[in-house]
């Protein structure tokens, strides 16, 4: 069955959905966009997901292209015209299509809205084979890192790094600093020599994880303490465990960074616990997308 795609009002076989090429999105990235986990053919954490979906549009002074209801109900039909229940959902929404020129079109125009939805492998059943490496790198992104923008090519470029090394993320930190940030396309957290659970606290500097934020009241309902503090890299050579957190990769522990080991370099007590309570999160207490 050909993949399905939501193209500006239009549900087309992906082969055929096209933007035009006067799209600000792809001339000048533009733009916005969210990925929301599908579980069980349930959207996970959608609400976070469309959230913060509205603060970036507002940062960059970008309307929401439907109303919150209707975009969510776009959403659900691209899943279910799809046929997937376990999967990742991609929403863009750019300035739209205006003859190329920097400034913001004279005429506004209205927002382009692309949904595309793709399957991936169920939730894993235990964290045993879920961990990976990762490498360290300068943190070269722009200074609205808090912003979900189109905008990816530090990105790119550093997870491109890590997988010529043999990981699965680089962990990028301030030059000036040594203070870590985050991942390239996942928020940092560490287990500290001092038994500690701590990330970076929310600024311009990282993006607002949605798993970050639902891990977060996984914990405090849980009455796990843990901290908003920043670490340096030097710290995170200390660490007793290290694990990233995303739409993707859930609760990853990293068990290895630059090449040596964190901890006794397996997956520590701390992340399987956290990987145990937010997987009852994700199997549970979600909005149903049917």
């Amino acid at each position: 069955m050909s993949r399905i795609a939501y193209v500006n009002g239009r549900y087309l076989p992906q082969r055929e959905a096209s933007v035009n090429v006067e799209d600000r999105g792809y001339q000048f990235g533009d733009g916005i966009y969210e990925v929301v986990h599908l579980y069980d053919g349930r959207f996970i954490d959608e609400d976070r997901h469309l959230d913060r979906l509205e603060r970036s549009l507002r940062e960059i002074r970008l309307p929401m292209p439907m109303p919150r209801q209707a975009l969510s109900h776009v959403l659900n039909e691209v899943a279910r015209r799809n046929r997937v229940r376990e999967g990742l959902l991609y929403m863009q929404v750019t300035r739209g299509v205006a003859r190329r020129d920097h400034p913001f079109p004279a005429q506004p125009v209205p927002p382009a809205l692309v949904v595309t939805v793709k399957r991936i492998a169920p939730y894993p059943a235990t964290i045993d084979n879920w961990s990976g490496a990762a490498i360290t790198l300068p943190d070269l992104r722009w200074a609205r890192r808090d912003i979900k923008t189109t905008n990816l090519l530090p990105n790119v470029l550093a997870r491109q790094a890590a997988r010529e090394q043999g990981a699965i993320e680089a962990i990028l930190y301030e030059e000036d600093s040594g203070l870590v940030t985050e991942g390239a396309a996942t928020n940092f957290w560490i287990v500290d020599e001092n038994g500690a659970i701590r990330t970076r606290p929310l600024s311009h500097d990282i993006l607002p994880g949605c798993t970050r934020g639902a891990l977060m009241a996984e914990l405090k309902q849980a009455g796990i303490p843990f901290e908003e503090r920043p670490f340096t890299r030097d710290e995170l050579k200390r660490a007793r465990e290290a694990f990233i957190t995303s739409a993707t990769s859930f609760v990853k522990p990293i068990v290895t960074i630059d090449g040596a080991p964190v901890g006794d370099g397996k997956p520590g007590p701390v992340a399987r616990r956290l990987f145990e309570l937010f997987a009852r999160h994700v199997k549970g207490g979600v909005k149903n997308a049917a």
